[in-house]
């Protein structure tokens, strides 16, 4: 069991006092909301990994990226969201007792403004660093689905609880080996979770004000992959990739438009988001390989375009990525591979136009998070480094390299530990976690 790094006396207490279901660690949460860009749910406020933010620098200082401020906090794969001056993060503490937590910070200085915590053991659960989802922030609440199914409604800015849910108890959910991974995604008055329940609740449509059920859609078992909401023929359309395919849903009444069967070599590893460019969907797996898809614009429906894997999971073809999230722009794809090669696909063949190998280390799984801003690329790496980068069809242009962050060993004991989280970018900083901080640095020109 992983041992809790960096939490000090009084965040242990404070979490012991949690499993009142209080809010805890409480101080003034009255903050100014600092000018500039939220990110305030899962890859960004449109859910696509873009950060349309200007002012930045153009060039790194020689050496470690100098932090504006850090505070401990405990295990997790989550990474922040931030909305409205504040900044999310959920984490696991395993002592005095086994515990899922969300806690919220200033975003000027770090300061803690409020922590919720609740007793959660994890059991059977695989890889059991801690929670998986970033906290979903919309209309003043902040949402934090568990990765065992506890699902919390709060305040955004006290910590109050406004609902819960043991969906796992509810929905009879057939946990997947790594647990529960899908960022709750808001829609009107819906909050949409893939939770993978059944009788046909694989995924779950609740009143985002009170937590009651609206509908539950698919006998599917669910992905590890976050939905995302797009449009097509002129309605928005909710798009799920379940553990079985790429089902297009009506977001308001979970009724079907359109399914891809996307079938799985051994099981169930879909992590990265689903990706779309115009009229192009596209989904990757480590294993089962990339399917891309054409969404007609005049009508409900789905064409496969072409799917293609390679003969193992270190022999692939086009793109096999475990965590990482693609780019789908014009007509190519940009992402990493199964054993972290950066790759630009053709979108319409899936054929390689180049490989760069030297992102970072070649290991199994590694892992880079790609954030498009205007013409270049914030490329945050596993070894904790961050890269400023254009991509394009003629090739990997680096423009400058530093360090933030320490790998920690509790996401993965191998290879020296791992950053895996998804770091947020916001108000022209970033916000970035390991096992052991959660890190503020300006990126600012």
């Amino acid at each position: 069991m992983n041992q809790v790094r960096g939490i000090s006396r009084r965040a242990l207490v404070a979490g012991a006092l949690g499993l009142s279901g209080a809010a805890v660690l409480h101080t003034e949460p009255a903050v100014a909301a600092p000018a500039g860009q939220d990110w305030p749910q899962w890859r960004g406020a449109g859910r696509d990994g873009v950060w349309k933010e200007t002012g930045l620098l153009e060039k790194f200082p020689p050496g470690q990226l100098a932090r504006r401020w850090s505070v401990p906090v405990g295990n997790g794969y989550s990474g922040p969201t931030v909305a409205d001056g504040r900044v999310y993060l959920t984490d696991r503490v395993v002592e005095p007792v086994e515990q899922e937590r969300i806690h919220c910070f200033d975003s000027e200085s770090g300061k803690t403004l409020w922590s919720h915590a609740y007793a959660r053991d994890y059991k059977g659960l695989s890889y059991p660093d801690g929670p998986r989802t970033a906290v979903t922030v919309h209309d003043g609440r902040a949402y934090f689905l568990g990765a065992m199914g506890d699902f919390h409604c709060y305040d955004s800015v006290s910590g109050k609880v406004i609902w819960r849910r043991d969906l796992r108890a509810d929905y009879q959910i057939r946990l997947l080996e790594w647990g529960i991974a899908a960022a709750p995604l808001i829609v009107e008055n819906l909050v949409i979770v893939l939770v993978g329940g059944q009788p046909g609740a694989c995924v779950v449509a609740l009143d985002r004000r009170t937590g009651e059920e609206r509908w539950k859609a698919l006998e599917d078992p669910a992905s590890y992959a976050a939905p995302i909401l797009i449009r097509q023929a002129g309605r928005p359309v909710l798009v799920c990739w379940t553990g079985d395919r790429v089902v297009g849903l009506n977001p308001q009444s979970g009724q079907t438009y359109w399914a891809q069967p996307f079938p799985r070599r051994r099981w169930v590893i879909g992590i990265s988001t689903p990706v779309v460019e115009r009229d192009r969907l596209f989904v990757t797996s480590a294993i089962d390989g990339a399917l891309m898809l054409r969404l007609p614009p005049d009508r409900l429906a789905v064409e496969k375009l072409w799917e293609r894997r390679g003969p193992t999971d270190r022999e692939t073809d086009a793109l096999q990525s475990l965590i990482s999230t693609p780019a789908l722009v014009g007509d190519y794809v940009y992402g990493v591979d199964y054993l972290g090669e950066l790759r630009c696909l053709k979108a319409e063949t899936g054929d390689r136009v180049w490989e760069h190998a030297n992102l970072m280390p070649r290991h199994q799984w590694a892992t880079a998070h790609l954030v498009r801003n205007g013409d270049r690329w914030w490329i945050f790496n596993e070894r904790g480094e961050l890269i400023l980068a254009r991509l394009s069809p003629q090739g990997y242009q680096e423009i400058s390299r530093a360090k933030l962050l320490d790998p920690t060993t509790g996401q993965l004991p191998q290879r020296g530990g791992v950053c895996w989280s998804h770091p947020a970018f916001a108000y022209r900083h970033i916000f970035a976690r390991n096992d052991a901080e959660l890190v503020c640095a300006s990126l600012a020109k």
